[in-house]
């Protein structure tokens, strides 16, 4: 136990030496676009690759679901951090095990940070403790997907405090950007020897941004998914990671734009290479199914990690982590084990992030298995 411990601790140790190091500059990624985009399609493009890096070895990567801390979690915060500033850590501590020993680990950051101080809301218009950041953090979260429907709940200012308290923390993020620059750049990190990019998207934004700012979250737009992903690939990604916030709120069953936007993503290649290696999905609250399409995995909907709703829809408490492990082969990496953990929160109070009961493993299973994806080799995780 001692010994898994410590490697679990070496290996976030390791990846908070790694996470964040640029792939590529964004001069060459927003090259790569402008070479990948030929009305609305990508060109084929030989991907920039350093053929003097050593072999690589497989690696895991473990992603979790929608982070929405309504205001009675930001008030177990505050009892947690003594009523002076708030701690999250607690809340968290449930999925820190398999969070921390994965080698690299994706949250989906759903609300923007308020200021330090306050004050903050919940819905429908969401503002929360920029304290939530180092939070995820030590928990052992390397990225998360901050596109959202939420995402400008807070306006630029809000996409501006968030994504400036992420980086203090040293989490990495995609999806939202205080310059249109920084929006179209995917969060740039590593693992194994791979070079791992991260791109986020929504389908929906209930507020719009004031003053023009479209491209302070990037909305899901295929061909434009399709672009960056070869972009990605061109400034020398291994694997390309794509987090879509899409599907209808509450419903088990991927919705007809899911299923025509996962055939149509899973379809795009570039010189004979497909684009993206996963998609990853939030959003709907409630965990969906998992599916292999044209040789990469989509997860439809992992559900919620930390929300609070009211009673009714408690199914919003039970979520799955995604556990995917890649592995070199040919010169390229590929996916060699799914997994999947079921998750689940206490409304407490305390609230917490507890051990799933054999009941919510169960419905999760019966979720993430209902297309099909036992039979392209998806299993429950030993550790879920």
């Amino acid at each position: 136990m001692a010994r898994g411990r410590a490697g679990a601790r070496e290996r976030m140790l390791e990846r908070r030496r790694t996470t964040g190091r640029v792939l590529a500059s964004a001069a060459a990624v927003a090259a790569g676009v402008a070479l990948c985009t030929a009305a609305g399609s990508p060109r084929p493009a030989p991907a920039a690759r350093d053929d003097h890096r050593p072999p690589g070895r497989a690696f895991t990567l473990l992603a979790t679901g929608d982070v929405i801390p309504y205001p009675s979690i930001v008030d177990q915060a505050r009892a947690d951090a003594g009523g002076e500033g708030y701690d999250f850590r607690k809340i968290f501590a449930g999925a820190r095990p398999a969070v921390a020993a994965a080698d690299l680990a994706v949250c989906h950051l759903e609300t923007p940070f308020g200021a330090p101080e306050g004050p903050f809301t919940g819905y429908p218009v969401f503002s929360v403790p920029p304290q939530l950041a180092g939070a995820l953090r030590d928990t052992g979260y390397d990225s998360c997907s901050t596109a959202s429907n939420h995402a400008l709940d807070g306006g630029t200012d809000g996409v501006r405090r968030t994504l400036a308290a992420l980086d203090e923390a040293g989490v990495a993020h995609a999806g939202t950007g205080r310059t249109r620059g920084e929006a179209a750049r995917p969060a740039l990190l590593r693992a194994g020897g791979a070079r791992v990019a991260h791109l986020s998207y929504t389908a929906f934004s209930n507020l719009e941004p004031p003053g023009g700012e479209t491209w302070a979250v990037n909305r899901l737009d295929p061909r434009r998914i399709a672009a960056d992903a070869c972009a990605a690939r061109r400034a020398g990604a291994d694997v390309v990671v794509v987090s879509l916030h899409w599907g209808t709120e509450w419903q088990r069953e991927p919705d007809r734009r899911q299923l025509r936007l996962a055939e149509r993503l899973t379809r795009s290649a570039t010189a004979g290479r497909k684009d993206i290696d996963l998609v990853l999905g939030t959003h709907n609250h409630v965990p969906q199914a998992y599916e292999k399409l044209h040789g990469t995995w989509v997860v439809y909907g992992l559900g919620d990690q930390v929300a609070s709703f009211v009673p009714g829809l408690d199914r919003g408490n039970e979520g799955s982590a995604a556990r995917f492990t890649f592995t070199p082969r040919g010169g390229r990496w590929t996916v060699t084990r799914a997994e999947f953990l079921a998750q689940r929160s206490d409304q407490g109070p305390p609230f917490r992030l507890v051990p799933a009961s054999a009941d919510v493993r169960e419905r999760v299973s019966d979720a993430v298995l209902s297309r099909g994806a036992g039979a392209d080799g998806l299993r429950p995780a030993a550790d879920g």
